[in-house]
Order: structure tokens, then C-alpha cells, then sequence
């Protein structure tokens, strides 16, 4: 079985991380965001991984090398030269998707986070004889959204309502898909929508099916919905009683911490923390709904919380850092500053305060 992961382009939202690393391979809980899909993909039988992009294919392919060897899965790329939107890219990529076996590939936004319940997907698919399902997921505010109008007992589409002004109902795309090989037959090579063009068709034909998604769902494509997402991640752990979480006298709520970081006396972390490998925690340090990745170290007695602390960064001694402040690679702020939202560019040093949220250059 085969898979297409929809990579894109240049991830703006999430600078300054993005001007590290391609988005996929920002670190998400411990481990690249499109790890955590292409272990869920390898774990039902998914043989081979296509990622449809238009930037930096070479970093993505040389990083993903190593899992392609540990997770034994094929992993190839489709470049556009052009943006092809969110269903072009399926016609570009139709030669590595298609084979003999007539079988349904999975198509997913990078984007996305959730529990991927893949295999019950397949189920459903087969059970509704149709030509493509999609994954809805419940939202507070439809309003929002594209919203799929659908039917309670068997998930047949009905319609898609783009931000309604009144309510239609409450599930939207969750970004997750699993297609017929004839549904390439109805898209072009240019730039298409899947969602605009592609779904609506396929719907009026009356075979097109959703699946409401169990459990949380995630779209950790900026700062505060990727914080969100670790929550909801970290909370998904806890109800499988994850050996991953941390205990502790010092810890509160879900907490991740890689083994090979080091946590000083007297610091209080948690809830909904991420601590990546390397890291250095000194003594008397207080985290909270953050993430600190792979090789920070944060001097004693700082305050974190709400906020993304990028890799190799140094955080100074009773420095606080707060409200979605999100530091770029290898960033140093010095003792004692303060920093209100302040997005900071990779490779700067931090003397003064950032007293409102601002883009330091």
C-alpha cells in the first residue's frame, strides 16, 4: 500500500524554526511532525511514502535516509517546480502512486496531528464500497472552516459549505484521505484544489464518504496550534498510559523528557512540556506548556512558559520567557532579560527585554 504526504512549501508560519529546517522536520514531542505519520502509515502496511514538494527535497531526502533503514519503508520524493495546490500534486506524482494491485493510497497533510486511526479508515472504506474517504473532525467553531455536510448513519457527503454564516454542522477536513486509484483520472497537472475542486465533484456523484475522526485532531501549522497540539498529543499518551511520560516529585501533568537530558535540583516542569535530547535543565528552573528542543540549556532559576525554544539555544540565568516568545536556532538570551512574545531569528544574542510580542532581525 502506498501513501502521498502533502509537504509544500515554505512553512511561514512556523518561522523562525523554518529557517532551520524544512516544516516537516520540525521537532514535534521528541521527533520530526512527518515522523509521527510515517511511523503511523509504516504501522498498517504502508510500504512506500511519497512526499509531494516544492522546497528543499535534498535536506528532507538525506534526513529521512536513517528512518528509511530503521522503519524499513520506501520513502520518495515528487518536486513540483510550480505550486500545484492541494490536489496537483497528485497528478504529478500518479506514476509512483499507481500500480497493479487497484488498491486505495492514503493522502495526508504534514501539517496534521492526531491519533491516525489508519486502519480503521481502511475498514471504513471498504465497507462503503465508494470511491474516496475522507477524516472530519469536530470543531467549536464551523464558522471558521470549510464545513462537510454529511449523513449521520452511513457518511455519505453531501456537500462542502466554505465558512458558513449559519450553521450547517460542526465537522470539517481533518486532512487525512484514503483514494481510489481512479480518482487521479479526475485531476489535471496544474494547480488544483482538492478540497475547492476535486472533493465537491466526487460528492455530487454521491460517492464520497467521511469518517469522523476519534479522538484530537491538530493543524500545528503556527506557534499557538502547535502548542495546543503537544497538549493534546501529551494527553493522548496519558489515556494509553504511555511509558514515555515522566513522573515525579517535580513534575506536574504530561510531561516528555528524552533520557539524555538533564534535569537540575529543585525545578518544577510541567504541564505539557516537551524536553528534547541533549538538553541541560539547570537547578531551580520552572517550565510550563513549552517546548525545549534538542541541545538547549537553561541556566538556573529561569521561567519559561507558552513558548517554542529553538535547537542549541541558551536561556540565562532568571531570564523568563513567556506568551508564545518562539527563539530560532542556536539563540542566546542572557541573564535576567524578559521576553513578552518576542519571535527571535536564528543565531542572535538577547541583552535588552522584549517588552511586546515582536520579530527581532
Amino acid at each position: 500500500m502506498k501513501a502521498l504526504i502533502l509537504v509544500g512549501g515554505f512553512g511561514t508560519r512556523l518561522r523562525p524554526l523554518t529557517l532551520s529546517v524544512p516544516k516537516p522536520l520540525v521537532d514535534f514531542a521528541n521527533k520530526p511532525m512527518i515522523l509521527h505519520q510515517i511511523e503511523a502509515l509504516k504501522a498498517i502496511g504502508v510500504t512506500e511514502v511519497v512526499l509531494a514538494i516544492n522546497y528543499q527535497p535534498e535536506v528532507m531526502l538525506n534526513f529521512l535516509k536513517d528512518f528509511e533503514k530503521k522503519l524499513d519503508i520506501r520513502i520518495t520524493c515528487s518536486q513540483e517546480t510550480e505550486p500545484l495546490g492541494t490536489a496537483g500534486p497528485l497528478a504529478l506524482a500518479r506514476d509512483k502512486l499507481i500500480d497493479n494491485s487497484g488498491e486505495p493510497f492514503f493522502v495526508l497533510n504534514s501539517d496534521v496531528i492526531s491519533e491516525y486511526p489508519l486502519k480503521e479508515m481502511i475498514e471504513f472504506h471498504k465497507s462503503h464500497g465508494g470511491e474516496a474517504s475522507i477524516m472530519v473532525t469536530k470543531v467549536d467553531e464551523p464558522s471558521k472552516y470549510g464545513v462537510v455536510v454529511m449523513d449521520g448513519t452511513t457518511g455519505k457527503v453531501e456537500k462542502f459549505v466554505e465558512k458558513p454564516k449559519i450553521f450547517v454542522g460542526n465537522k470539517i477536513n481533518a486532512g487525512i484521505y484514503l483514494l481510489n486509484p481512479s480518482v487521479l483520472d479526475r485531476i489535471e497537472l496544474k494547480p488544483t484544489s482538492i478540497e475547492k475542486e476535486v472533493f465537491p465533484k466526487i460528492a455530487a456523484e454521491k460517492k464520497l464518504y467521511a469518517m469522523v475522526l476519534p479522538g484530537f485532531w491538530m493543524d500545528i501549522g503556527q506557534p499557538k496550534d502547535y502548542i495546543t497540539g503537544l497538549r493534546l498529543y501529551l494527553d493522548s499518551l496519558r489515556k494509553k498510559s504511555s511509558s514515555k511520560l515522566v513522573r515525579g516529585s517535580h513534575i506536574i501533568g504530561n510531561v516528555l523528557v528524552d533520557e539524555s537530558a538533564v534535569i537540575g535540583e529543585g525545578c518544577l516542569i510541567g504541564p505539557d512540556v516537551a524536553i528534547g535530547p541533549g538538553c541541560e535543565i539547570e537547578p531551580g528552573v520552572r517550565l510550563s506548556n513549552c517546548t525545549v528542543m534538542r541541545g538547549v540549556r537553561i541556566k538556573k532559576h529561569a521561567c519559561i512558559s507558552s513558548s517554542i525554544i529553538g535547537w542549541h539555544s541558551t536561556v540565562g540565568r532568571w531570564a523568563r520567557i513567556e506568551n508564545m516568545t518562539i527563539l530560532g536556532e542556536d539563540v542566546h538570551i542572557a541573564d535576567e532579560v524578559y521576553s513578552n512574545g518576542g519571535v527571535v531569528l536564528p543565531h542572535k544574542e538577547i541583552k535588552s527585554s522584549i517588552l511586546k510580542p515582536e520579530i527581532v532581525m
